[in-house]
């Protein structure tokens, strides 16, 4: 099978493309796959480094302003369907698979113009207007969420797939889990409360963080802080000012980066993040309750839509960023982690949205558009 991969931007949307690439070679060993992306996002890194050719186009999101900076984005996207088009002739892929970006835009249109089969993978609860705008002709549109199937009314075909993720659940036993505990230096009895904001942190929720610090009256859980690399030594700054060493906090572990963060996530009892479509899958496919802090000016508002599904099931609570304080995430915290009970049946809501194989879904959806396109 010969395949084309179009994701850019963001690891939300290069990730799971790599999972879907890895889990064709792992089903056809003489399949051949490159990627087509831009040369801004990070798939410029995490592409080659999983193994797989990257094409690179000139293309942008939609932007609903009337600018000239913006009309000439337009133009150089609207141009960039053609370079494309060639890279289509050349590969001569069986099937062309969007998993998100704005580069899905002129690789789809070009697949479509060379009559080659396509498949758009959409994340997130709500679609954003280019998914929506592409889902009209796409040969199927596969879903993360059942959410963003009632929202693609007018897609040609719509299946729930699952979002593909790198984090699996571990089966840990209680010894297991006290010795990671004790590699945290931390109390093996105690909850753990993991917070981030993405690979580089959240300036704002590292604000929330450094408030409850200084009130230094954590006690009955302890927290698992992911900075930020770029964040952390104005973090640890900041901390001295206020006479507090970053590497001594009591029942707080800060981190510039979670590289474990698998065994970290399954060991934790509540999660304090941002919504983006792969947190939302991951905190599901765990069963762990959440405290989401939604990133704000995204794309169709599409992290607040992500908490909401999960909010509405009583699986998480969210506190928007606007309205973020140390005092009220404490507040949220202390509510959730002390009550064992409530721990255990947000957990067990937001497993409950979790679907299983989704590596295998995917690739059965691939292999039914080409068998009906033969």
């Amino acid at each position: 099978m010969k395949v084309i991969i179009a994701a850019a931007g963001t690891g939300g949307h290069i990730n799971p493309g790599i999972a879907i690439a890895n889990k064709i070679e792992q089903e056809e060993k003489d399949s051949e796959i490159i990627f087509i992306g831009t040369e801004r996002g990070i798939e410029k890194d995490l592409v080659p480094r999983a193994g797989y050719k990257l094409k690179t186009l000139e293309a942008y999101g939609l932007s609903k302003e009337i600018s000239i900076k913006n009309i000439k984005h337009t133009l150089k996207t609207i141009q960039s369907i053609r370079k494309a088009k060639q890279i289509i002739q050349e590969f001569k892929p069986d099937i062309v698979i969007g998993t998100g970006g704005y580069i899905c835009g002129p690789v789809l249109t070009a697949a479509r113009k060379c009559n080659v089969p396509t498949i758009l993978h959409e994340s997130n609860s709500f679609p954003g207007l280019a998914v929506k705008m592409l889902s009209k002709k796409t040969d199927v549109v596969l879903v993360g969420l059942k959410e963003a199937k009632e929202n693609l009314p007018k897609a040609k075909k719509v299946v729930v797939t699952g979002t593909p993720t790198k984090i699996k659940k571990m089966k840990i036993s209680d010894m297991e889990k006290y010795f990671l505990k004790e590699k945290l230096d931390f109390n093996p009895e105690l909850p753990i409360v993991l917070v981030f904001g993405g690979s580089q942190g959240a300036k704002k929720i590292n604000d929330a963080l450094i408030d409850i610090i200084k009130g230094q009256n954590i006690s009955g859980y302890q927290i698992v802080w992911a900075v930020g690399p770029k964040n952390y030594d104005g973090v640890k700054e900041e901390l001295k000012q206020l006479k507090i060493d970053i590497d001594n906090i009591k029942n707080v572990k800060a981190l510039p980066y979670i590289y474990n963060m698998e065994e970290v996530m399954n060991v934790s009892d509540l999660l304090v993040c941002r919504s983006g479509a792969i947190t939302i899958t991951e905190m599901s496919k765990l069963g762990k309750p959440a405290i989401f802090i939604p990133l704000p000016n995204v794309s169709q508002n599409h992290q607040e839509k992500n908490a909401r599904v999960l909010e509405k099931i009583n699986a998480a609570r969210i506190i928007l960023n606007n309205n973020l304080t140390g005092e009220n995430l404490k507040n949220e915290i202390e509510q959730i982690i002390t009550n064992k009970s409530l721990l255990a049946q947000m957990g067990e809501k937001a497993y409950s949205i979790n679907i299983e194989n989704v590596e295998d879904n995917i690739y059965k959806e691939i292999k039914q558009v080409l068998e009906e396109r033969k």
